[in-house]
């Protein structure tokens, strides 16, 4: 099981650095993290538009 573990940490290790040298991979990451902020922003803003219109 130890022997396990330690396989799985090398290998998450080993792709952490790939990706993180990466720059348009990080570029990418950054973007799909931005869009998901920005249509949550959105969708919070059109409900409260929607909560001022009914009151």
């Amino acid at each position: 099981m130890r022997k396990q573990l330690l396989n799985m940490r090398a290998l998450i290790s080993a792709n952490k650095k790939e990706i993180l040298g990466n720059k348009k991979e990080i570029a990418r990451i950054e973007k799909q993290i931005d869009d998901k902020h920005v249509r949550k922003l959105q969708a919070l803003r059109k409900r409260d538009n929607n909560s001022l219109a009914i009151d």
